[in-house]
């Protein structure tokens, strides 16, 4: 009977470990620029600045600047096909690292407007 509520409590624990390695606080584009891991940033798209995607060259690169939490805009790049909708966009959340002046996006989260309810659409990158 101890040697069940034994490997119940390690299954626990195992189980509590694993499901908090994706729990992280949001971050910015200045806080990204000190560490090598990944974060997640939440911000706006740029629409001062152009996006880019040519599906005839690179159908799996998609590059937009995003402004964050501070007001600082980056370019992000997504290799990934640019979603649908994605200038319609109210918020949108980025996980990657930063390399140089530009944000390598591995994972993307837009928050649409929808005529009866919001809409959250995710996409992963496969890097």
């Amino acid at each position: 009977m101890h040697i069940l509520a034994f490997i119940a409590i390690i299954a626990g624990i195992s189980i509590i470990v694993i499901g908090s390695k994706d729990v992280s606080t949001y971050s910015s584009f200045s806080e990204a620029l000190k560490t090598e891991e990944s974060v997640k940033i939440t911000g706006t798209l740029d629409k001062d600045k152009d996006l880019s995607y040519n599906p005839e060259i690179d159908p799996n690169l998609f590059s937009f600047y995003m402004k964050d939490g501070d007001g600082i805009s980056k370019k992000v790049l997504l290799s990934r096909p640019k979603p649908q909708d994605f200038e319609r966009a109210e918020s949108i959340v980025v996980t990657g690292k930063m390399k140089g002046e530009e944000f390598i996006a591995s994972e993307i989260l837009m928050k649409c407007p929808s005529k009866y309810k919001d809409e959250e659409i995710r996409i992963r990158a496969e890097i």
